[in-house]
């Protein structure tokens, strides 16, 4: 009995460390975020290309996601240790950066981004699988762990609006560099045991597991409700396409200061931290496919008022609908793909979604918007509240449909029938 104890008292402790390890993890990582997704085109504009050509080296590493987060996703689960691929791309992330800062000229600058594509699309997914994995194993409360990366990219967003508004946009890449370096460290932090598909604690299986096969992850991605399901988040995040690649841009056209522009995209993650921050009861009582629909409301309501160039407290109202259009639908996807996916095919599920919401859907959306936003300017906002907006049926449709179970089975019980609450 006593010995039970002494264990019961010692895994708080063990989960604390947990919490920590992967709440630097996300702070690092959204680090880069919040110096690449508001900053980049200001950079690139700085560096004299137009709104066409910032259109296409920003999709670029979208459309590479597509071929890449899936094939090194895969890769990870095969293996059996995604901590290892973490580290290794975190090293490639940052040789990335370094090509893209030395680039000059278009055709440099792209083929940088295509080095980019290659190194860095896969460190978002990998880094939810492994946070999956605390979910599933030492029962985690993701919004916890997840909001230490939305704090990161408000500091990061604040910082370089002001570094910008001083230094001018030149500084964006040293520190975006020096965001990356900092990832390197966080990756070798992560406890292997969680880079795995065994137990946190326990000794390496006797015998070799059964390998993820091709015809697994086809699987998957043939499933109908896991394509419903990725329509409706593809259709919600990539309606976030014309603010990613323009907000700043455009806030900037309106005579907003670059320190405005910084506390304008940090409103909408403080929302978003409000909202991870009471994750957990929120999900016990909507529902990841509910909370989706809800997002896709709030999504489509937010774009339809952007479009109408609101004032600057006016835009600040809207940005805490950030809190909706993408913390909701996020939380929803990782949620949703906890209990509908088999853990042996998690990192393989997380590349998938990457490379259609974040890749295919966001790619093409983002080549859309150069012309789309050189023609309308603020106006191009109501096209994607549309987009918002079919991404809501389609929640609706997931609704009717998914019950709460896996939408595949187990590779090792491949060809046996799943119960509709298994995995709930």
């Amino acid at each position: 009995m006593e010995g039970l104890a002494s264990r019961h008292r010692a895994a708080p402790a063990g989960t604390r460390s947990l919490v920590w390890r992967l709440g630097f993890l996300y702070a690092v990582l959204f680090l880069i975020i919040g110096c690449y997704l508001p900053y980049l085109p200001v950079w690139l504009k700085w560096r004299a290309f137009t709104a066409d050509e910032i259109a296409i080296l920003l999709a670029t590493p979208l459309f590479g996601r597509i071929l890449v987060a899936p094939t090194m996703s895969f890769v990870a689960d095969r293996l059996g240790d995604r901590r290892v691929i973490l580290i290794v791309l975190a090293w490639a992330s940052l040789a990335s950066y370094a090509a893209l800062w030395i680039a000059d000229g278009f055709w440099p600058m792209l083929l940088a981004m295509v080095f980019v594509a290659l190194a860095s699309t896969t460190l978002m997914p990998l880094t939810e699988t492994i946070a999956i994995a605390g979910i599933r194993r030492a029962r985690l409360d993701y919004g916890r762990i997840r909001l230490w990366g939305s704090l990161s990219f408000i500091a990061a967003s604040l910082g370089v609006g002001v570094a910008i508004q001083y230094a001018g946009a030149g500084v964006v890449l040293p520190l975006l560099l020096a965001a990356a370096t900092l990832m390197v460290f966080g990756t070798y932090f992560i406890p292997r045991e969680l880079g795995t598909a065994r137990p946190l604690g326990s000794p390496a299986p006797a015998a070799p597991q059964r390998r993820l096969r091709v015809g697994d992850a086809l699987a998957l991605a043939r499933s109908p409700l896991f394509i419903l399901f990725l329509a409706a988040a593809s259709l919600m995040h990539g309606s976030h396409a014309l603010l990613y690649a323009f907000g700043s841009l455009h806030w900037r056209a309106q005579g907003f200061s670059g320190g405005t522009v910084g506390a304008l995209w940090s409103i909408g993650v403080v929302a978003e931290v409000a909202l991870f921050a009471v994750s957990s009861r929120v999900i016990g009582r909507v529902g990841p496919v509910r909370l989706l629909i809800l997002a896709g409301l709030a999504t489509a309501a937010r774009w339809s008022l952007m479009a109408f160039d609101p004032p600057l407290w006016a835009t600040a109202i809207l940005q805490t609908l950030h809190a909706m259009s993408f913390g909701a639908a996020h939380l929803a996807a990782i949620h949703f793909l906890t209990h509908a996916v088999p853990e042996d095919r998690s990192a393989t599920a997380q590349g998938l979604y990457s490379a259609v919401v974040a890749g295919l859907v966001m790619g093409t959306v983002t080549l859309v918007c150069g012309p789309l936003y050189s023609r309308l300017g603020g106006e191009a906002y109501a096209v994607m509240a549309v987009l918002a907006a079919a991404g809501t049926v389609a929640a609706m449709l997931l609704s009717q449909r998914w019950t709460g179970g896996l939408v595949v089975g187990h590779a090792r019980d491949e060809g046996q029938p799943q119960s509709a609450g298994e995995g709930g």
